[in-house]
C-alpha cells in the first residue's frame, strides 16, 4: 500500500516539476482526512499539481475559481424548479466530488468562503434542512496568491484552522526552470495529462485502506507531551498575539503519523513532528503588530520555538 503512493508521487512527477513537498502534503491530507492551503505566485504549477494527483489516484475532481461574485449555491449546489413535475429537487455543486480545487480562494466574499465551513469539517452539505454527505476522500485544495491583496477577502481564523497543512510553493530553482522550458519545448500539453504519461495507480479504496495503515502508527507518549509543548509555547512567546488551539496540535500529531507511514514506520519521531510543523502550525498563528514591524516572520518565530523547546530522547 506505501508502495502505490511512492508510485503517485512518481507518476505526478511526470507533469510537475519539483514541489516534492506540496505533493507531500496533499498525499497527507488525504491520508488523515485533512485540507491543504497551497500559496504561490500564479505559475508554479498550484492547478496542475492537483489535477496530476487526481489523476495519479483517478479520483473525481472539480475546480471552482472563486470570485468576488461566487455564490454559497455555486459551490455546494441548489433547488432547482422542475416546471414539469412542479417540485424543487436538489442540484449537487461542484464541493461533491474526492478533491476539490478551490482556486484563489481569497477574491471570494466571506459568505461564499463559509459556505466551505461545512463541507470542510462535517464533510457534509446542508441545503433546506436535508444534509447531504459528500463523497469518501474528500479533499479541499485551496489555492491564494501571496503578493496581490487588493481586491481579496483574507480567509478568517476560523476557516484558516480547518486547513490541515499550509503548503508554500516557492518558485523553481535554475535546473527545475531549465527542465520545465524542456518540456514544453518538447510539445507538453498541461491540459492533457495522459499524453504526459500520467497514469492512475491507485484509486479512492486504497485511500481508504491506507487510512487504517496510517491510524495504527504508535505515538509515544513523550512525543505526545513534545506536541503539546509545541503548541503551548506558541501562546507563551511575545512574538505571536494568537497561538495553537488544541485542533492545531491534533492536526501536527496526525500529519506526524502520515509522515512516518510514508516514511516506512510504524511509530512517530520527534524529527517527524519537526519536519511538519511549519506546515502545520504557520496559519494558525498570528504575529504581534510590533514583531511584523521588526521584520520577523512567523516562520522565523516557529524555528525559534522549534530550536528551544526540549526534544524528547
Amino acid at each position: 500500500m506505501r508502495e502505490k503512493f511512492h508510485q503517485v508521487r512518481v507518476e505526478v512527477a511526470k507533469a510537475v516539476v519539483g514541489q516534492d513537498a506540496a505533493v507531500t502534503s496533499v498525499l497527507i491530507g488525504l491520508l488523515v482526512r485533512g485540507h491543504v492551503l497551497l500559496e504561490g505566485v500564479p505559475g508554479v504549477a498550484k492547478t496542475l499539481l492537483v489535477r496530476a494527483i487526481s489523476a495519479s489516484l483517478s479520483l473525481d475532481t472539480s475546480r471552482v475559481q472563486f470570485t468576488p461574485d461566487l455564490m454559497p449555491g455555486d459551490v455546494t449546489g441548489s433547488l432547482v424548479y422542475d416546471s414539469k413535475t412542479g417540485d424543487f429537487s436538489f442540484r449537487e455543486g461542484p464541493v461533491f466530488t474526492n478533491l476539490l480545487l478551490a482556486d484563489e480562494i481569497n477574491r471570494t466574499p466571506p459568505k461564499t468562503q463559509a459556505s466551505l465551513l461545512e463541507a470542510m469539517e462535517e464533510r457534509q452539505v446542508s441545503v433546506d434542512g436535508i444534509s447531504r454527505p459528500l463523497p469518501d476522500p474528500f479533499l479541499v485544495a485551496a489555492t491564494q496568491n501571496p503578493v496581490e491583496y487588493e481586491g481579496t477577502y483574507p480567509l478568517p481564523e476560523a476557516q484558516l484552522d480547518r486547513f490541515l497543512l499550509k503548503v508554500h510553493l516557492d518558485l523553481p530553482q535554475r535546473g527545475e526552470e531549465i527542465e520545465v522550458i524542456r518540456r514544453h519545448a518538447a510539445g507538453f500539453n498541461p491540459s492533457d495529462l495522459a499524453d504526459a504519461g500520467v497514469r492512475a495507480v491507485a484509486g479512492a479504496q486504497d485511500v481508504l485502506a491506507a487510512r487504517a495503515q496510517v491510524r495504527q502508527v504508535a505515538i509515544a507518549g513523550e512525543v505526545l507531551a513534545y506536541i503539546v509543548d509545541l503548541a503551548r509555547a506558541t501562546r507563551e512567546t511575545p512574538s505571536f498575539q494568537l497561538g495553537v488551539s488544541p485542533r492545531g496540535a491534533t492536526a501536527l500529531m496526525n500529519a506526524s503519523r502520515a509522515w512516518a507511514w510514508l516514511s516506512g514506520r510504524d511509530f512517530i519521531t520527534p524529527d517527524d513532528v519537526k519536519a511538519l510543523a511549519p506546515a502545520c502550525l504557520r496559519h494558525r498563528v498570528s504575529l504581534r503588530p510590533e514583531a511584523a514591524m521588526d521584520g520577523v516572520s512567523i516562520d522565523d518565530v516557529l524555528q525559534s520555538i522549534l530550536a528551544t523547546v526540549p526534544v524528547p530522547r
